[in-house]
Order: C-alpha cells, then sequence, then structure tokens
C-alpha cells in the first residue's frame, strides 16, 4: 500500500499557508478602506492596481507577513510582488527569521582632516578635480547593496568611471548643453553617469526608475511629458528599458538613443575636455507636479555650489562629519543635500537605496551606528516609520549619540512624529535638540530655511478656526481645546530673504498665511521652457 500521509499533510499545510497569507491581505485592505465593500481577494489579485497598495502599504504587508510566517524575506520583494501567489512563493522558500538585527557590516573610515574644505571653486567638476589633487584614493562613498556587502568608491573611483561614461557621450556626439535623462536606481552606475554627463557639459535630467520593471511601458509614457519639454536626447536606463525604444521614440521625437551604463563605457574612445563655465547649466530638476505639470527648474553650477554652501555655514558642515543616507538620488534632497553636498565637503557618504529602508527600516539607524554618522536626512514619514515599524529587539545595542543634526523636510512635519521619535530613540543615545526641521524648494536648488543649531523643534500653537477662515495665525491660549500646532522650519540660509506675500504680490504682516517668495544666490534663472 502507498503512504499518501506525507502528501496529504503537505496539501493540508499549503492550504493553510496559502489561507494564513490571504487573510493578512483581507485585513491590511480593509483597513486602508474602511467602509468600503469587502472586495474578493485571491492570489491572482493585483496588489497596486486592484487593492491600492502603494509602497507604506507594501511596506506594513511584508512586515505583517514576515511576523506571522516567523521568516526573511528579501528586500526586493517589496518592489517585485504583484499579486498575493508572488508573495506565497517567496514565503514558501524563505529562510526563518532569525531575530537578527539587520546591521550592516562597518567599512573602516580613514580619519578626516576638518579643514580640508575646497576654496570657492565655480563647477562640481572642478570640485572633484580638487579632491582628485588632494586625496584621490580617500573613500568618497560606501555604497550598500545589501546588509553584509559595501563598496568603497573614491574619488578617484569616481572620476575614472565617469570619465568612460563622458568618452561613450562623446562618441555619440553628445556635448555641451544636451540633455540627457539619468533614470537608474541608487548606485554607483548613477553616480558614474550623472557625473560622466557634467564632465561633456551636457544637461542632467534624473528620473525615478520604475518600481517593477513589468510597469516599465506604463512608466516611460507617464514621464513622457518631462522627457519632451526637457528635448531629451539620450535616455540612460536599465537593460530592461532597450526593449520600449521605439515606444519612447515615437512618444519623444527628440530622442535618438537609450543606452545603459557599461553600453556607454564600452563605446568610449576617450574623453575630451571643455572649458565649463560657472553660469552654464548644471541640470534640470523636475517638480513633482502636486499642482499641476512638473516643471524643470534651471540651475547652474554657480547655483548649486551656493545652495550647498549656504547649507554647509548653516550647519557647520566639514570633512569630519558623516552623512548617512537613503534618499533617492533623483530628488534634489538626495542628490544635492546628501550626495553633492558631501562630495563638496569631503565628508564620508554612507549610501544605501530607498528600497532597502523601506524593507528594513532599522538598516538606516544601524548605518548611523555602525560608522558613527553625524548628518542625517529624511522627510516626516520615514522618522514615523521608524518609530511605529521596529521592535525594540531590532535595534537591541544601537548607539545614535554620534548624530549631530537630523534633517526633517520634504514634507509637512507632523509635532507628533517629532516629540515621539525624540522620546523613543533618547534611549539609544539620540538628543532632541538633533531633530531639524528645515524647509526647501526646487527653485533654490535644495535648502531655503534651517534652524538654529541644537535649538530643537520650535512647536506654534495657533487659533485652528482663526487661521483656516482668515488666513490669521494668532497664538493660541494654553487651554484652548483644539489648537493648530505648527512646525518651525527654521530662518532663511546665510544670504537669502523670505517674505510672505497675498495674491498681488504684497508683502504680509507676520502671522498671516500667504505664498512664499525668496531671493538668494541660488535662486533658480527660471523654467526650461
Amino acid at each position: 500500500m502507498t503512504d499518501t500521509g506525507g502528501s496529504d499533510r503537505q496539501n493540508r499545510g499549503s492550504l493553510s499557508q496559502t489561507e494564513q497569507l490571504l487573510s493578512i491581505v483581507r485585513t491590511l485592505a480593509a483597513e486602508l478602506h474602511p467602509g468600503d465593500r469587502p472586495q474578493r481577494i485571491s492570489l491572482t489579485t493585483l496588489l497596486d492596481k486592484e487593492l491600492g497598495f502603494d509602497s507604506l502599504s507594501r511596506v506594513e504587508l511584508i512586515l505583517r507577513i514576515e511576523r506571522s510566517f516567523n521568516v526573511s524575506l528579501p528586500q526586493a520583494l517589496l518592489a517585485e510582488a504583484e499579486t498575493p501567489a508572488d508573495l506565497l512563493r517567496t514565503v514558501a522558500a524563505a529562510a526563518p527569521a532569525t531575530g537578527g538585527t539587520a546591521r550592516m557590516k562597518r567599512e573602516a573610515v580613514p580619519p578626516q582632516d576638518a579643514g580640508e574644505t575646497p576654496p570657492d571653486l565655480a563647477t562640481l567638476p572642478e570640485v572633484l578635480d580638487w579632491h582628485l589633487a588632494k586625496h584621490p584614493q580617500r573613500p568618497h562613498i560606501y555604497l550598500h547593496h545589501e546588509v553584509d556587502t559595501a563598496q568603497a568608491i573614491s574619488y578617484a573611483d569616481l572620476q575614472r568611471s565617469a570619465l568612460d561614461v563622458a568618452g561613450g557621450l562623446q562618441a555619440l556626439g553628445l556635448g555641451k548643453g544636451d540633455r540627457v535623462a539619468v533614470m537608474l536606481p541608487t548606485g554607483a552606475d548613477y553616480l558614474y553617469c550623472f557625473f560622466g554627463t557634467l564632465l561633456i557639459g551636457a544637461i542632467p535630467v534624473p528620473i525615478y526608475p520604475p518600481v517593477r520593471m513589468s510597469q516599465l511601458e506604463d512608466h516611460l509614457r507617464r514621464h513622457a511629458a518631462i522627457l519632451r519639454n526637457a528635448g531629451t536626447q539620450l535616455l540612460i536606463t536599465l537593460p530592461e528599458a532597450k526593449a520600449v525604444t521605439r515606444l519612447l521614440q515615437a512618444q519623444v521625437e527628440t530622442m535618438r538613443w537609450i543606452a545603459t551604463p557599461a553600453e556607454l563605457a564600452v563605446g568610449s574612445h576617450g574623453f575630451t575636455a571643455n572649458p565649463i563655465s560657472a553660469e552654464e547649466t548644471a541640470f534640470l530638476q523636475y517638480t513633482s507636479g502636486s499642482t499641476g505639470q512638473p516643471k524643470g527648474v534651471v540651475l547652474s553650477h554657480a547655483d548649486l555650489l551656493a545652495n550647498i554652501r549656504a547649507m554647509g555655514k548653516a550647519v557647520q558642515a566639514s570633512a569630519q562629519d558623516i552623512f548617512v543616507s537613503w534618499l533617492p538620488l533623483y530628488h534634489d534632497m538626495g542628490l544635492i543635500g546628501a550626495w553633492l553636498g558631501s562630495l563638496y565637503y569631503a565628508m564620508p557618504l554612507v549610501l544605501m537605496s530607498p528600497l532597502a529602508f523601506l524593507a528594513r527600516p532599522q538598516r538606516w539607524l544601524w548605518a548611523i551606528h555602525e560608522y558613527r554618522g553625524t548628518l542625517s536626512a529624511a522627510p516626516n514619514f520615514a522618522y514615523e516609520l521608524c518609530l511605529n515599524k521596529i521592535r525594540d529587539q531590532d535595534i537591541a545595542g544601537l548607539d545614535l549619540s554620534s548624530w549631530r543634526l537630523a534633517f526633517n523636510g520634504a514634507e509637512p512635519v507632523s509635532p507628533r512624529t517629532l516629540s515621539g521619535f525624540s522620546q523613543r530613540f533618547s534611549n539609544y543615545g539620540f538628543r532632541s535638540e538633533c531633530m531639524t526641521p528645515v524647509y526647501g524648494l526646487a527653485e533654490a536648488a535644495v535648502g531655503l530655511a534651517f534652524p538654529p543649531l541644537n535649538r530643537g523643534p520650535l512647536i506654534d500653537r495657533v487659533k485652528r478656526d482663526l487661521l483656516l477662515t482668515s488666513g490669521n495665525a494668532l497664538p493660541a491660549a494654553p487651554d484652548e481645546p483644539n489648537p493648530l500646532e505648527l512646525v518651525a522650519c527654521g530662518q532663511p540660509l546665510p544670504g537669502y530673504q523670505i517674505r510672505i506675500v497675498d495674491e498681488r504680490g504684497r508683502e504680509l504682516p507676520e502671522r498671516r498665511e500667504g505664498e512664499v517668495q525668496f531671493n538668494g544666490p541660488s535662486a533658480t534663472s527660471g523654467y526650461y521652457r
């Protein structure tokens, strides 16, 4: 007689696992859409199109699955899973959770000389040349791909690989003023391609990459307006995008090529340097388009360096700082604030991908711990994610005492998040005065207002109804039953002026709601086209 007991037990276990996973998905979907009629959810239901799961919803989903099944899932699943069936297959093959802390292996950081700050150089390539003359082999970036692996990129490494890209661009006939879109994930290729474009005097146009390659075609269609507006001639991207070359060229008439970083490097026949002036456009930073069509903010080398210097002066940045960042390099806060600012001040940059942070928020904090990071920045949601999604066992032994400035910006700052994060992580060496709400906008490069050092958050309590009905932000009495709490985001950076105006451009008095106008050394010359 054949023994089928093992097969039956396996089927029952598989069925139980399926129902357990679908129950998690159903529960989260109901929480995200309270009051909606419950959906019929199966293994083939689309997580994004049918359930509306965005990136943060996926973070919560993966977290619940890991804890329910006691497994450790790969971070790529956060982006790649399209259906519950994808999740189930990965759970079945996943290794049991080890109870570890998602720490990263630290690379040795050479001692830094605090006095090594570039003079008033005119362009970003000149800044790199200065570092090459001073300390070519010093690590500039520690790039973390996964928890236990890091790639140290020196100033010489950056120049060498950027020159390969620059030569490949010139071999295609590209040069000064040509627009080159860079649609790559966080990684060495992004750094080399962005800087290689700068070296020939062409204009990089950062474009965020698709979360899932299966959505590549739709993703490029959505970004065709930006590519058309910029008059993009080349798109540097992943090999998978080559399949949609004809589609993209049909929608963007100026688009002549789609190339991968490897193709550009192989096609290089050497690089011919051409002079670049401070007033030439360094890159186009497109706005989010949340209030209309995305606009290309024109930023010159002079604009970028002026803003970097102003921010550096405000925070007393030096080569002895260590910046830790997971911010995307297509966004000004990550591109200028984290990478190019670190480049200018010769401070090491510890860089990981946004996906690595979203999959394991504690990795960000462990990176600060391991590298003794002093500066780091994130939108408010990231501090909220750390506050609510990290368990105590995930951060046992964590030490954040080296963190001197925790910038919070790029979206509205919540008073509750500020106090909650500071209170919880004070047990791990975080000081409340390190929390630094800031304000900026692409039209100023990135930064516009920073608070005084070590002041800590300043919360203003105003009369809620009066502000909402008349635009007057009058202070609330101590016993006000329902005040509105507003976070102060600092004062203008050195050399900048800010005023609040009405719809006719007339300056308003203190505590009146209106539009922001500013002036300063990095104010954009305008929008592209």
